[in-house]
């Protein structure tokens, strides 16, 4: 549990009542994470500015892949648990799970698969990255844009996942996942 005081959802007003207002219409309820990060909601929008100048150009499902994949990297249960809910509409459940599970064993291309790697090792180790691991991407037909914000997005998770970590903010599991995809999530990562 977090030492950060929040504000109750009945409580909050102007940009944190809007920002909770998000959750509720998308999760039912007000996650931890949020609640946490919604005491500095300037910076909270500005981080959700991020994201939707990084999904408009890198798309939906690769967002959503480049996401879990960093925050294996990091070993953010928060992240893998919420993105594996946004994820649902994009992918069956199936093979979700086998993503979660191994994502180089999911059916995945192999273009998605190096994406994922390489976010992987953005949350775990980037400080040893060099040309070489972006020009993987690039031998597979990414172009500098698609990199960046390939980079960008695994990025920016990063920052996300260290901060709810570092506030020793609970998980929160998401409704809607079945017990098999929640324990693929949850695995030893």
């Amino acid at each position: 549990m977090s030492i950060i005081s929040t504000t109750a959802p009945e409580d909050a007003e102007g940009d944190v009542a809007a920002i909770y207002a998000k959750d509720e219409r998308d999760l039912g309820y007000v996650a931890s994470h949020t609640r946490a990060m919604a005491v500095n909601p300037e910076a909270y929008l500005a981080w959700e500015q991020l994201v939707r100048a990084i999904v408009s150009q890198l798309g939906m499902r690769r967002y959503e892949l480049v996401t879990l994949a960093a925050a294996q990297g990091t070993h953010s249960e928060h992240c893998r648990l919420a993105h594996g809910r946004k994820t649902l509409p994009l992918i069956e459940e199936d093979q979700l799970e086998r993503v979660a599970r191994d994502y180089h064993d999911a059916d995945l291309g192999e273009a998605e698969v190096a994406m994922m790697e390489y976010a992987e090792r953005i949350g775990r180790d980037a400080y040893a990255m060099t040309d070489a691991d972006s020009l993987r991407l690039r031998e597979l037909g990414f172009t500098d844009r698609e990199i960046v914000d390939i980079t960008l997005a695994a990025a920016a998770r990063n920052y996300f996942s260290r901060a709810i970590q570092a506030l020793a903010v609970d998980v929160d599991v998401p409704p809607g996942l079945s017990d098999r995809l929640r324990g693929a999530l949850l695995a030893p990562l």
